[in-house]
């Protein structure tokens, strides 16, 4: 049983709330007005406050933040009959965990409701992540503890010293620039320039330009002199990613920098030399690029005098914890945010999880629930509905099914009947005896991502229409 506060001028409203939560088992207040709740501090301690935005006095979005001072356990769901985008965004930032429109829905209102109780009652405890002084939160800093990450870790400490250059090669998203910075790091010159060159993302007329720098009037628009990026990283670390972009005539002057360790600027009759280290980095097969005839055979095996390559994430699933742990502390600071707790259901779904986007899609995810948490846990509802949209995501906790929290044996059934009618929502509505409005809810409350090849359905738009 919960305590709530409802505060609504409406006496109807009110009423029908108050009897609403009572046949649930909880205990339900009401105050007509901002001022008759502030009132009540002391006389109850409630967990969740049902707050109306427009009463007569002082409005509800106003009152939020005191109420939630002198409530500071309680959770807040706003509702009112007048929504528009502005004050929906100004009771998100004043602390409301949720908001909803007269008139209401109640099955809305009660996913709302279960929501914020799940924070209040530590339901979704959550295990302890990250804390304000983790030491992990540099965003340079690599982690894992896995076969993998170890062996890279090991690599990376000796070609550091010797100067050699090296090619690192991985999916798109593993992190191939924090190993060349960390090469950078640990090198002969860590004091020197790291100077990355994304090769993609320069047009073919302005790359040699951007390498190799070039002379006042070596082409139209050239009106002064620039160095380029091989004399900007003299001394220090010239990256250079997603190097099987390089056209041929760019590679052919990228192996004579790499061999006799000159290089001409456009425009320049007297070539200048560099001692910069040369890190490239791919997420392609280059001995594929190389037989297509695209790549230089010379340029490539110049290249990877040393290769380090990065696993997926797919593969170092054990490292999971780590990532998680090291990225919360840093974005917590970076946003200002206390968010140090992650739902047990979280873990699962990530370990379930194919992460096409590695290590990068997990920084993403985790940046957009710190963003939108409303308290101090991430929950699977934070997730983008991809992640924790399997049956292995909901299934592989270590508690029997016959120990599973409601919700979550909802889900799967859901989830299951979903699958077994190829997506069909009239079919599953039969079989689950529910309306399709409430699947729908039901498929957005867990945040199912429905597949492109889900059955065609059409019947249910004019079902929808009628419902």
């Amino acid at each position: 049983m919960s305590t709530f506060l409802i505060v609504d001028d409406d006496l109807a409203s009110c009423r029908t709330l108050q009897l609403h939560f009572r046949t649930q088992g909880h205990e339900a207040h009401v105050a007509h007005s901002a001022a008759e709740a502030l009132a009540a501090r002391g006389r109850i301690a409630p967990e969740l406050v049902i707050l109306d935005v427009r009463m007569p006095g002082r409005s509800g979005l106003d009152a939020l933040p005191e109420i939630k001072q002198a409530f500071p356990a309680a959770h807040a769901i706003v509702i009112t009959a007048f929504h528009d985008m502005e004050t929906t965004i100004q009771a998100m930032q004043r602390g409301a965990d949720d908001y909803i429109q007269k008139p209401i829905d109640l099955e809305e209102l009660n996913a709302a409701v279960a929501k914020s109780l799940r924070y209040a009652h530590g339901d979704a405890q959550g295990v302890l992540v990250a804390s304000a002084n983790h030491a992990g939160g540099d965003r340079d800093n690599m982690v894992g503890h896995s076969r993998a990450m170890k062996e890279v870790f090991k690599t990376i400490g000796l070609a550091a010293s010797s100067g050699a250059t090296v090619l690192i090669t991985g999916e798109s998203g593993t992190g191939k620039e924090l190993v060349a910075r960390a090469i950078h790091r640990a090198g002969l010159n860590p004091s020197g320039p790291f100077v990355a060159v994304n090769c993609a993302a320069l047009v073919e007329t302005l790359l040699e330009s951007d390498m190799f720098g070039h002379e006042r009037g070596a082409f139209t628009g050239a009106v002064e002199r620039r160095a380029g990026k091989f004399a900007s990283a003299r001394h220090g670390t010239l990256f250079l990613d997603e190097v099987s972009e390089l056209s041929h005539a760019i590679q052919a002057k990228l192996l004579r920098a790499l061999q006799e360790k000159e290089f001409v600027p456009l425009g320049a009759r007297e070539p200048q030399s560099t001692d910069a280290r040369v890190i490239a980095a791919t997420n392609v097969d280059l001995a594929t690029r190389v037989r297509d005839g695209v790549f230089r055979e010379d340029l490539y095996y110049r290249l990877q005098v040393i290769n380090i390559h990065l696993p997926p994430l797919r593969e170092r699933k054990e490292d999971l914890h780590d990532l998680v742990e090291a990225m919360l502390a840093r974005i917590n600071r970076e946003m200002r945010r206390h968010v140090w707790r992650v739902d047990p259901q979280v873990l699962r779904c990530f370990e379930a999880y194919g992460w096409p986007g590695n290590v990068r899609e997990l920084e993403n995810a985790l940046m957009k629930a710190v963003a939108l948490c409303p308290a101090d846990v991430i929950t699977c509802d934070l997730l983008p509905a991809q992640m924790c949209s399997t049956p292995a995501a909901i299934t592989s906790g270590d508690r029997p099914e016959a120990q599973w929290p409601l919700r979550d044996v909802e889900r799967l059934h859901v989830l299951r009947v979903l699958e077994a009618t190829g997506w069909h929502r009239g079919r599953a509505c039969e079989i689950l005896g529910i309306s399709r409005p409430r699947l729908r809810r039901l498929i957005k409350q867990y945040g199912f991502a429905v597949p492109a090849c889900a059955a065609d359905d059409t019947e249910e738009h004019a079902d929808d229409a009628r419902a």
